[in-house]
């Protein structure tokens, strides 16, 4: 079955960790994991600056492993990005930033990605609000 996920919530909320660990669980029985889309407050995801304290997850970088790992498709909302500070190369240029923040494996992207996303998934689950 594909699937694909929109997260809405930021890496501290627990809707993000039931995220992560739903997409853990379906690629683990086999099933596709055809986009993740962060979207409003799940932008912050696809920093590479948070750092989280000692006794919390770090699911930027879990994300980010399970997509070295899976070869994932995982989108940050430019619009959503770009409001919370989130910039690839492109983007800090653009806008004439000192530098890039967004983690390696990730992209900026629009809605296109989303509807896409819904179109061709079996499934399509968003956790947050």
């Amino acid at each position: 079955m594909i699937f694909s996920l929109a997260i809405l919530s930021p890496p501290s909320a627990e809707a993000s960790h039931s995220a992560y660990q739903f997409a853990q669980a379906l690629l683990t029985q086999g099933h596709q994991l055809y986009r993740v889309f962060f979207y409003h407050d799940g932008a912050y995801h696809g920093s590479a600056l948070n750092v989280s304290p000692q006794n919390e997850t770090d699911l930027n970088h879990h994300w980010q492993a399970l997509q070295k790992k899976y070869q994932l498709d995982i989108v940050v909302c430019i619009a959503a990005g770009l409001k919370r500070g989130i910039v690839d190369v492109a983007e800090a240029t653009r806008y004439e930033k000192p530098a890039a923040n967004l983690l390696e494996g990730m992209a900026l992207s629009g809605l296109g990605q989303w509807v896409d996303a819904v179109v061709v998934s079996d499934r399509f689950i968003t956790f947050g609000a």
